[in-house]
């Protein structure tokens, strides 16, 4: 879901237009449950989870990223090691580290630390999650990152050059099970398959068999949106039972000025059978996973913008939605509840509107709350040795809609937003702290995946 996620700088014109280890401990985010918060981190990547550990991507002071590694009981600090980023794209984000679990409670962590000098160069190094005791290491001439795919390591390699290729690696050995030529990304997998988009002029999704490599079944995006399908705009992806949900952003060629096929859609993880589509539909953000809780709003040809709609991720249809005509003028934000069930919009410093998201009718402004991004205009991070343009992962506030002010102390945002693992949320604040909550939540994407 790379060049649309918030804080990539398109994500947020998109919506603003649309819309220690010394504190870390019991201080509850709840009364009820477990929960730790850890403000010695500056996370600036989504978080991932696996054998008892929670991994992000830090920002030091000098400039430099690391890989932290957190016990994800406590939020206690287990070790951190240099990272770079070697051909990553901007609009992608700052990648996560990888984490495979390898049975019996433990797991491997991958990432791409620096080494050697120039631009491309890197390595990927192997380690185990909970010590970071390396492990094994691969070298690494550009490559979006690692990424967990199964009970293996997966990664692109060569990205910048015409030898591209994504390797399947053992995470114990890293030999090589099986390889795929040119640039792909993983956007699912279970214990027998995994789901890559290939980023090609005509970009295909491909189910392969983990432990073989042998193509299962592939779809083209372009069946379920149309000609003329460029990436370029970013996209995101989650699953929801036995379908994978995808949506694609619009981008404008800077050439022709034409603009790209656009939109949401599923097809049947078993089979790659197309379930139902959405053309000409934007992502608004913040909100769930295309998986889990999706929020559109349709675009016409002239570039008209409709109201509001959120749909069910089983089936596409329309199961809550407000008009266009009841969207107010400029000059607001999105803000959603806990549950999503009402649609709010936020005027800093002023009093905002709200609408019931199955009726469509407007809700009394008083005593309402919503959740929205805690900043509207990030600035860039100042990475040392990289491309410009990154950004770190987004943060939510509540917001009482009636005042158009944050609400103050500490809260917990909400499911929709955070996602959970193994009945872990975690989640960053906008200073780059980490906090997590184990709330027995069922396992479920968030608006990172």
């Amino acid at each position: 879901m790379p060049a649309i996620r918030p804080h990539a700088k398109p994500a947020l014109v998109l919506a603003g237009a649309l819309a220690l280890a010394g504190c870390s401990g019991s201080e509850a985010a709840t009364q009820e449950y477990p929960a730790w918060h850890n403000t010695d981190v500056s996370t600036v990547s989504r978080t991932v989870t696996g054998g008892g550990v929670a991994m992000a991507t830090s920002m030091k002071p000098d400039g430099t990223l690391e890989a932290v590694a957190l016990d994800l009981a406590s939020g206690k600090k287990l070790w951190a090691a240099p990272t770079t980023m070697v051909g990553r794209l901007p609009g992608m984000g700052v990648p996560a580290p990888a984490i495979v679990e390898t049975g019996g409670g433990r797991a491997v962590a991958a990432s791409v630390d620096p080494f050697g000098k120039g631009r491309w160069h890197g390595r990927l190094v192997v380690r185990d999650a909970r010590t970071g005791a390396r492990k094994w290491t691969r070298p690494v001439h550009s490559t979006f990152g690692p990424q967990q795919c199964g009970a293996f390591v997966c990664m692109s390699e060569h990205t910048a050059l015409s030898a591209a290729r994504v390797v399947v690696l053992d995470p114990a050995t890293g030999g090589v099970r099986w390889k795929i030529p040119g640039v792909a990304e993983v956007q699912w997998s279970d214990a027998s398959r995994v789901v890559f988009l290939r980023l090609a002029r005509n970009p295909v999704l491909e189910a392969y068999d983990l432990k073989t490599g042998k193509l299962v079944w592939q779809q083209r995006v372009e069946r379920a949106l149309g000609a003329g399908v460029d990436m370029s705009g970013g996209w995101a992806f989650g699953a929801t039972g036995e379908d994978l949900i995808g949506y694609v952003a619009p981008y404008t060629n800077p050439r022709t000025k034409k603009v790209s096929a656009f939109g949401m859609f599923s097809v049947k993880l078993s089979d790659g059978t197309v379930n139902w589509m959405r053309p000409s539909v934007v992502r608004v953000y913040p909100s769930g996973s295309p998986g889990y809780a999706p929020v559109v709003r349709p675009v016409d040809r002239q570039g008209r913008y409709g109201g509001f709609a959120r749909l069910d991720p089983g089936t596409g249809r329309v199961i809550g939605q407000i008009p266009a005509s009841q969207v107010p003028a400029s000059g607001w934000w999105l803000a959603f509840p806990s549950r999503m069930e009402e649609i709010g919009f936020l005027r800093h410093g002023g009093s905002g509107t709200t609408f019931d998201l199955v009726t469509g009718r407007e809700l009394p402004i008083e005593e309402e709350r919503g959740w929205s991004f805690c900043v509207t205009d990030p600035k860039p991070l100042t990475l040392k040795g990289q491309s410009p343009g990154f950004y770190s992962v987004a943060s939510l506030c509540e917001f009482d809609l009636a005042k158009g002010r944050r609400v103050s102390g500490h809260t917990t945002p909400p499911g929709w937003f955070t996602g959970s693992h193994g009945g872990w949320r975690i989640w960053r604040d906008e200073k780059g702290g980490l906090h997590g909550v184990n709330d027995a939540t069922i396992t479920s994407p968030g608006m990172y995946g």
